[in-house]
Order: C-alpha cells, then structure tokens, then sequence
C-alpha cells in the first residue's frame, strides 16, 4: 500500500521514430509502474521529435511539473541533442566529464569500435548534474536535482537515453533510488487489477460500476481487450476490500486473475495442478491457440499436442472425420467441431480437446453462417462434448484473438 502525493510527473519521450511509428514507445508503461509504489503517477506525457521540438517541451513542462523524465537524444549524432536544449534552457555551462569519456573509451575499446570525433559530446556534463552510468551503452544518464540550477525554480530532471535495453536497468539501479529519496514515506493507497472473460465493459459496468463509484475514495477504470475487460481499482485499504467483496459477488467465476496472469497462464495452471492433459485441434485459429499455450512456461507438462487441419481432407485424415459429417453439415459446424475435439482427444490421448472450425473472413460468410461465426468444442475424458457457436465480425487477427480466448474460457470454466 502506498500514499498518492501530489508531485506532478511529466514524461517528455523524443524521437522522429517514435512519431513516425518506426519505433513502439514502451517506455510510459515502464515509468508509470515503476513510479506507482512510490506514490507517484504521470500526470501529463508528451512525444516530441528530434530537434528544437525537445527544447519547447521541457520550457512548457518546467513550470508544470515536480519531477520529470526525458528520454532519448542523448547520443552522439546530430539528432541527439536533449542534453545540449536542456543545458541552454537551465542556463548551465556543459563540462567535459574525464571518467564518462574514460568509460566511453573503454566501452568502445572492448567492442572493437572506433571513436568519433561526436562520440565525446555523450561526456558532456551540465554543471551541477549528477551522472548515471550506463551498464548497458555509452550515453550516461543524468540526474539534476530540483532547484539545482541557475533558475528561480526547477523539477527534478532525469534525462534517460532512449533504448530500452539501457533506460530500464538504469532507472531501476539508479533512478529509483533517488526518487525514494525525493518522495515521502507514506502508506495508504494501494491498487487492484481483476481480468474479467466473456464480458464486455459496458456490462461489467451494469453490474457492479454504480455500487463501486458508492465507496467513497474508489478510483475505478477500465480497460477492454479482445475478449476480456481489466478492471482497476485505486484506494485505500478499507475501500479496496469493500470493493472486492462487490466484485466478487457480482462476477464471481468470471474473474479470471487477481495478479496479472492471463488467460493461458490460469488454464495451464489449474491443468497442471490437476495433472490433466490437453490437446488442440485448429481449423479457422490456424494455430494461434496452440501458441498461446505454449508461450507459458511449463506449459510442456500439460499440453500433448496441436493440430491444423484447415482443409476438410485433413481434418478427415489426422482427425478422422467422417467425410460426410463435413458434406452434410459443412465444415463450419456444430457437428465438425464435435468431430474434431474428440478426433483429436482420441488420437492423443489427452484428457481435454478443443477445436475450433469457423469463417474469420473478410470472405466465405452466408446467411446461414455468417462472417465471423466460429464453433468451439471441449471435448473432455468421461463427459459429453460441449459445443458452443459464437460470432465475431472483425479482422482476421482479432477473429482469431476472440476465438482462443473463447476457447479458454471454455476449458477453464470446465476446470473450475
């Protein structure tokens, strides 16, 4: 549990890359968890690319914020320019540091790589600042405490270089430190994630949103997936237990994890605690369900085998279905997906089989079957095989999402 304080944190990410979409930006989502325990979160995030853009960002963040966060453009090119627009800014001198460029060179020296003439700018200092090294590239980080500088007024500036292979190890070695020592102690605010299947937002909300807005000092979000809504709730203790008691009794088996795992995570865990075995058969999913389980770790111990029959002569030939179940009735059917789940469990030997058979489009759907129908069947040893038809109108990716996670579900209510 911790106290919310109100610092004001602003996150300055740079980069023409990120801007353009060349680059993924992780590293908001990195800072806000990180931050979170401490009692701190962003409260403003800008993207701005290389060049003057950097130096306008932090002259707008200066008088806003208490602590901030630069990231990137601390480099050696041309485009690197937040520690030079940062110094100008603040009014500092820039001093060349011996034992950054001591280490610069060595860095260099073990890799084989020659110095440029710009390599010597990543040791440039601005006066009054504190360098963190960097375990993990050239460009050290900088730290330059609040109202450590020419100016009136100053945050706490933390200028991090941009890969994140280099600014996460530092922040955590070397940022949080400093950030425990800036923040007060304190303890009374905490937050609780709930992931929620087969619902969507709108009618996790009906359900208990009103009762959980009634609890004075709840903060409640959500936030919707394929397949799935994370509810998130931000208060004190005592709050945060009536809320899950709420939870708990307007959604019950819908909520899936209470600690972040997901949906694949929880089956292979009851699965193996259990010591039951699994089997897949894909037709419309392509195999995406056989990589989600086995992108768990251990997944090995429970999961025996999967199968891609996506044409009807092979689900006819690995799966032994009766060619003229598939003329009948079709291959996006009720009765296929039957076929294939105990076809597949049979021929494994598994305890559990899902199938999946349906039309993820853009083309193919009729009027009987229409684009995005897909049916998912559980086959399991000792009980009758469930069937369930369900219809996702969307692109192919997310059709495939939404089935899996469907399929899932399927199991774990099984299990449960």
């Amino acid at each position: 549990m911790l106290q919310r304080f109100n610092l004001t944190v602003i996150v300055i990410n740079t980069g023409t890359e990120l801007l353009l979409g060349d680059v993924l930006n992780a590293h908001l989502s990195f800072i806000a968890r990180e931050i979170f325990p401490l009692g701190l979160r962003v409260d403003r995030q800008l993207t701005v690319p290389d060049g003057p853009a950097i130096r306008s960002a932090l002259a707008e963040s200066l008088e806003k914020a208490e602590i901030i966060f630069v990231t990137g453009g601390l480099g050696p090119t041309t485009d690197d320019v937040t520690r030079e627009n940062t110094a100008e800014l603040l009014g500092l001198e820039l001093l060349h540091d011996a034992t950054v460029m001591a280490a610069i060179a060595t860095r260099a020296a073990s890799r084989g790589f020659r110095l440029t003439d710009r390599t010597s700018r990543q040791a440039d200092v601005p006066e009054g600042a504190t360098v963190l090294p960097n375990a993990n590239g050239s460009a050290p980080g900088l730290y330059l405490a609040a109202n450590s500088t020419r100016q009136n007024k100053s945050p706490h500036l933390f200028l991090l270089p941009g890969p994140p292979r280099e600014l996460q190890p530092m922040f955590t070695n070397l940022v949080l430190p400093i950030l425990r020592e800036i923040v007060p102690r304190g303890s009374a605010v905490g937050r609780r994630t709930y992931r929620i299947a087969g619902m969507g937002e709108s009618l996790v909300e009906e359900v208990i949103g009103e009762r959980l807005l009634g609890i004075p000092g709840i903060e409640l979000g959500y936030c919707a997936r394929p397949g799935e809504v994370d509810l998130r709730i931000i208060g004190e203790q005592p709050a945060l237990d009536q809320a899950e008691a709420i939870i708990t009794a307007g959604l019950g088996a819908a909520v899936f994890s209470r600690d972040g795992r997901n949906l694949e995570e929880v089956v292979i865990k009851l699965l193996t605690e259990r010591k039951q075995t699994l089997v897949v058969a894909e037709s419309c999913t392509g195999g995406y369900l056989a990589h989600r389980v086995t992108s768990v770790p251990g997944a090995s111990a429970v999961f025996l085998a999967g199968y891609i029959t996506y044409s009807n002569e092979a689900k006819a030939r690995t799966l032994n279905v009766d060619p003229r179940v598939i003329s009948e009735h079709g291959a996006v059917s009720n009765e296929v997906a039957r076929a294939m789940a105990e076809g597949a469990r049979k021929e494994a030997k598994a305890t559990f089989a899902l199938a999946t058979t349906g039309i993820a489009g853009p083309g193919g759907g009729t009027s009987a079957r229409p684009l995005g129908t897909v049916f998912i069947a559980l086959a399991a040893h000792g009980a009758s095989t469930l069937v369930e038809c369900f219809r996702f109108p969307s692109d192919r990716q997310t059709f495939k999402e939404l089935a899996t996670q469907a399929a899932l579900e399927m199991l774990r209510r099984s299990l449960l």
